[in-house]
């Protein structure tokens, strides 16, 4: 059964009470990509008698609000699996004309900052019942942030919303957390004890807090005056984001009063990580969308695995190991394997998996050989600006999970679809198998630059590697006899980029090695990532050293110009056999603005990037 979604349904299952009720920004597909499905699933799991109000219509007189009723224990809300504002607008903030979360993939279905837009409603419809806001939006938003879209610094949403709670990252642990500590009513007290969370507290609160163990930011008001100050926030977050054991609670003015994030829970194990996408999903949209049209995000997940969490790449403008941390978390062949058999059992399943992968697909497995190195590392990354010593990278297991897929009765092909770290491949046999065996005809990957100043404030291999895997692909192409194409995505105007660069970028890519780009796209500068601090304080956050930013969108086209159309430095825009050097972007493309994963929130971002 789908989890209830309208009072006949509520009623069919003899409640007459609901205990929590989720509000979503995307349609309700039952499938452990969507977050809304994850959380409420979960919860289920738990006993709690759980609801979905998908997409709710904030324009009319509310009903979708009130239908239900108020829950027992909490409403739950989130903008969805992607960032409401990023969701709507394009790197040059206008507005998009599809939603890839929406049957048909109609434009109009959740407001601009969703999550504010909700809970201030519900806040108001049920002044007395606790909101618990999360997924990516709310997640990256949980401190003073820069907003690209209003070119400002905002508080966090907490403020801005009026939420109870916000719970950050992955939200499997801390849902049922915080509904066990809901069972006899709202507790602050012991909310505030669990980790992964946010909350405002006044003055008396914070100084009871140990001074060991708490972390000061500059407060929100601090930041207004002083970029380096929000700069140096920054740092701070990723650091402690990025830490294998983090044990700081921290703490933000904001005016008169203090936004508190504990410190993140541990890394779920292989088995809490099973467990959430064991649960008994329907794997299908609610039938309350059957003749509404196909559901776009949906139709390219459909027949997909996801086989880890995390990523260790630490990507400049990539909020991943943001909210899904740097640690990889990996599911188990087990779990892998019985769900690719549950997709080959499906009555409309025709052989072919469309992705096999995750965050960054071929990191299986992988983390420190030495834990206790990797508890004293504060790296944000794991292969920049060099792949760590203590890094196990080895890409057997990954070989053998990919052996054993390849096995199951009613698979004909298994693809990797999520894109792939060719800087981890060094000798392994991995880009020969992935060829031979999981690729569709193309093959994505992401250099995302050609210029070693570029690369470095991106946090990207220098493009020497690319090279490198380029001549392999050809290699082994030619070896086996297969007509497959290599298809390189890069980012223009992302900071220390100057127009320069990209006419550089298209001489080196266009002219000598002769690519047929599709993939030219703006840097959409969003919350928490260094690529969005650098885009306003003009600055690396960390060594204080100018960065250069083109921010008007004249700059920005300059820089595109030289993919499209032909550009102000004679670049053709077109690649030798006349392709397209640009592309617009369908659901299935990956987002450089930070939406990069292509899975459900689970009050989070997701487990694939777009």
């Amino acid at each position: 059964m789908f989890l209830p979604t309208t009072v006949k349904e509520v009623r069919e299952r003899g409640w007459e009470q609901l205990d929590v009720i989720l509000f979503t920004g995307d349609a309700y597909v039952d499938h452990p990509s969507f977050g809304a499905a994850v959380v409420g699933r979960l919860l289920e799991a738990e006993g709690y008698r759980v609801a979905i109000v998908p997409q709710p219509n904030w324009r009319d007189d509310l009903r979708d609000f009130t239908k239900l009723g108020a829950p027992r224990l909490f409403f739950g809300v989130t903008a969805g699996a992607m960032d409401s504002m990023v969701n709507h607008y394009t790197a040059n903030i206008r507005l998009r004309h599809d939603d890839a979360y929406t049957p048909g993939g109609k434009a109009g279905f959740r407001p601009d900052r969703a999550v504010e837009v909700y809970t201030r409603i519900l806040k108001r419809l049920y002044p007395h019942t606790p909101v618990v806001i999360g997924g990516i939006e709310a997640s990256l938003r949980r401190l003073t942030h820069y907003d690209y879209w209003s070119d400002a610094l905002r508080p966090s949403i907490l403020e801005t919303s009026g939420a109870d709670l916000l719970m950050y990252g992955m939200g499997e642990g801390v849902v049922e957390e915080v509904a066990r500590a809901m069972r006899n009513g709202y507790n602050a007290k012991l909310l505030r004890r669990i980790r992964q969370v946010a909350f405002v507290a006044d003055r008396s609160y914070v100084e009871r807090l140990d001074p060991a163990a708490t972390i000061r930011l500059h407060g929100y008001e601090e930041c207004l005056a002083d970029k380096r100050a929000f700069g140096a926030n920054f740092t701070v977050i990723e650091t402690q984001s990025n830490l294998l054991r983090p044990e700081a609670t921290l703490v933000e003015a904001t005016g008169d009063r203090f936004v508190v994030v504990t410190p993140p829970r541990a890394a779920l194990t292989t088995e809490e990580l099973d467990r959430s996408f064991d649960l008994p999903y329907e794997r299908a949209p609610h039938p309350r969308y059957r003749g509404k049209g196909a559901i776009p995000a949906w139709e390219m997940i459909r027949f997909s695995v996801n086989i880890h969490r995390g990523c260790f790449g630490g990507c400049s403008f990539c909020t991943i190991s943001a909210h899904q941390g740097k640690f990889i978390r990996s599911r188990s062949e087990r779990s892998i394997l019985a769900e690719v058999e549950r997709i080959a059992a499906m009555p409309d399943f025709r052989g072919y998996l469309s992705d096999v992968g995750a965050p960054s697909a071929n990191m299986y497995r992988m983390g420190g050989r030495d834990s206790a190195l990797c508890a004293r590392c504060r790296r944000p990354s794991c292969l920049h600006p060099r792949k760590c010593l203590n890094l196990n990278d080895d890409h057997r297991p990954l070989l053998a999970l990919y052996e054993r897929i390849r096995a199951v009765k009613g698979i004909r092909k298994a693809f990797i679809g999520s894109g792939i770290r060719y800087d981890l491949f060094d000798d392994s046999p991995y880009l020969e198998t992935v060829l031979k065996h999981h690729t569709s005809g193309r093959l994505k990957v992401a250099p995302e630059h050609t210029e070693e100043e570029v690369l470095r404030l991106m946090r990207k291999p220098p493009f020497a590697l690319f090279e490198r895997l380029n001549d392999d692909f050809r290699a082994i192409c030619r070896r086996e006899g297969l007509p497959y194409q290599l298809i390189p995505y890069f980012i223009s105007s992302h900071p220390g980029c100057t127009e320069g660069d990209m006419r550089a970028l298209s001489e080196r890519v266009l002219g000598r090695l002769h690519f047929n780009l599709e993939q030219v796209q703006d840097l959409t500068p969003t919350p928490m990532t260094l690529s969005s601090v650098m885009f306003y304080t003009g600055e690396n956050p960390y060594t204080h050293e100018p960065v250069y930013v083109a921010r008007t969108q004249e700059e920005k086209r300059r820089q595109k110009s030289y993919f499209f159309g032909g550009g102000p430095g004679g670049g053709s825009g077109r690649g030798p056999n006349g392709g397209s050097a640009g592309g617009r972007r369908g659901p299935g493309d990956r987002n450089r603005s930070g939406d990069r994963n292509r899975s459900g929130d689970r009050f989070r971002s997701g487990g694939r990037r777009r």
